[in-house]
């Protein structure tokens, strides 16, 4: 999988592209990551890549054309082009999964106040991780290539995340390590009992009781098996 990212603000994804994960799949060949400047496609003299909005209003614009160019620069055939920005659907687990079944994504990042909106018609997808107000694209074009790389093929175990937050449509069940009593608050016994079944269940019954408590908004549209409306009658 490549990655494209269309930025004014390159420098941001050093460390991003160099720590953990990240760095890691780029070592094993998994996933490849290159950032374009727009900048570098300006055809203005004092290389600016924004103006002031017409019909008025504060702030300033990016300019579709330095956007444009710098998109035909890199796209191809394979190129699925995300454009980050607050009117777009809201980042999901779900989205990442068919994100990253494209062989090479590219992700353009907004400033200033926005991009001229004749650059929509030139995307696949206009993605929102929240609604907030970011001075740029460039933290949600990380979220974005964060929560698609991690599940790429390769990367990490699959094991590892098939029972991760969101994966199955609930929260994450509570986890623990050594040691086994921390000043009097001990791991719940169950998980050293090397009954697997036991904690199968365990794990569950946490995961509907902490997905009900913090975000009931999950179980509205749930379709529950017997075993998960049996747990729930009883929280």
């Amino acid at each position: 999988m490549r990655i494209t990212i269309l930025t004014l603000f390159p420098e941001m994804y050093d460390s991003f592209i160099n720590t953990s994960i990240i760095k890691r799949a780029i070592n094993k060949n998994r996933i490849e990551i290159e950032c374009i400047n727009i900048r570098d496609f300006t055809k203005d003299k004092h290389n600016h890549v924004d103006d002031t909005p017409y019909g008025g209003g504060a702030g300033m614009l990016m300019q579709i054309q330095p956007v444009l160019d710098c998109l035909n620069s890199c796209r191809n055939e394979n190129s699925y082009v995300i454009l980050t920005a607050p009117i777009g659907k809201i980042f999901k687990q779900k989205i990442a999964r068919e994100i990253s079944k494209h062989e090479h994504i590219i992700i353009i990042c907004g400033h200033y106040e926005g991009i001229d909106a004749r650059i929509n018609k030139y995307v696949d997808e206009i993605i929102s991780i929240g609604d907030y107000v970011l001075t740029g694209g460039e933290l949600a074009s990380m979220v974005i290539s964060d929560a698609i790389i991690r599940i790429t093929d390769g990367v990490i175990l699959e094991q590892s995340h098939e029972d991760e937050s969101f994966e199955n449509g609930l929260l994450e069940y509570p986890q623990y390590t050594k040691p086994y009593d921390y000043n009097g608050d001990v791991v719940p016994d169950v998980l050293l009992s090397g009954h697997h079944e036991n904690i199968r269940k365990f794990r569950l019954s946490e995961s509907l009781k902490i997905t009900k408590e913090n975000r009931p908004d999950l179980l509205e549209k749930r379709e529950f098996t017997k075993e998960e409306l049996d747990i729930l009658s009883n929280l």
